[in-house]
């Protein structure tokens, strides 16, 4: 047999395997007759969906989408639907342990999660906040960031999020109240970083920024709560900490979001 020959026997062999493969992966490859798939498809094009809510968690559950799924799924089933939704780390989710008479009172849901950063919060904003189609949200974020909780403090990847959020939520008709991060001179749970003071008053900067370019409503918690120092009021935190308010300093906030939560809906 010639060197032709063997070549052009060869050559047709790899062809047809080739071909033979082909086939075999475009069947693999093709869509599936799965009525379970199907109705899976069907429930990520509306996210307001209760049965979405009844996903268990797989795994680390990093953003924590479990703390609120029993909640959230009560919440999108109540006819009347919430005046605002509080969007947040710690001092929201203390808020509404200390004041929930009176959130339920102002038909507010808190949606707080303490030791949180602002990039676990977009994760788990629409089904936390989106998906219960309240009238305004309050974003309240940028503490941990600075804390470091995750990782070393990163304002472009703050800010980043803050806007995800927004937008989020202006995408989705909710009005917007953007909080500042409240005074704080120092974090217990991390004296190893000193005193990040200007980096709170920095970011609040650029959050009145914001609220002032897009026409959101900037809610400033400072002039009720911080001291000279740019600390939280000796008297107006747990234990005398300069981070966490106690009841009294929740009793301050509250005119001050009410207030913003008038100019919102008036917006």
């Amino acid at each position: 047999m010639t060197d032709m020959m063997r070549r052009g026997l060869l050559g047709g062999a790899v062809v047809a395997g080739a071909t033979a493969l082909a086939g075999r992966a475009a069947a693999q490859n093709a869509p599936q007759v799965n009525p379970d798939a199907e109705k899976l498809q069907q429930q990520l094009q509306n996210f307001n969906d209760p049965d979405l809510l009844r996903v268990t968690p797989i795994g680390q559950d990093w953003p924590n989408l479990h703390r609120y799924r029993i909640a959230n799924e009560d919440a999108v089933k109540q006819s009347i639907k919430p005046r605002a939704v509080f969007m947040g780390d710690s001092i929201t989710d203390n808020w509404a342990g200390f004041s929930a008479d009176w959130f339920e009172q102002n038909n507010l849901i808190g949606r707080g999660i303490g030791g949180q950063t602002s990039s676990q919060m977009v994760v788990r904003f629409m089904a936390d906040v989106v998906a219960l189609k309240p009238q305004i949200v309050h974003i309240m974020a940028g503490t941990n960031d600075i804390a470091e909780n995750l990782d070393p403090y990163d304002p472009v990847a703050t800010t980043n999020n803050l806007m995800a959020m927004v937008n989020m939520a202006t995408a989705s008709g909710i009005k917007v109240i953007m909080a500042s991060v409240p005074p704080a001179t120092s974090f217990a749970w991390k004296p190893a970083l000193g005193n990040r003071v200007e980096m709170v008053r920095a970011l609040n900067v650029w959050i009145k920024q914001v609220c002032d370019r897009r026409g959101h409503t900037w809610c400033d918690y400072w002039p009720v709560l911080a001291n000279s120092d740019g600390g939280l009021k000796t008297e107006l935190g747990i234990n005398g900490e300069s981070v966490h308010p106690n009841k009294a300093g929740y009793d301050v906030m509250g005119p001050v979001v009410l207030a913003a939560v008038t100019a919102a809906l008036g917006a």
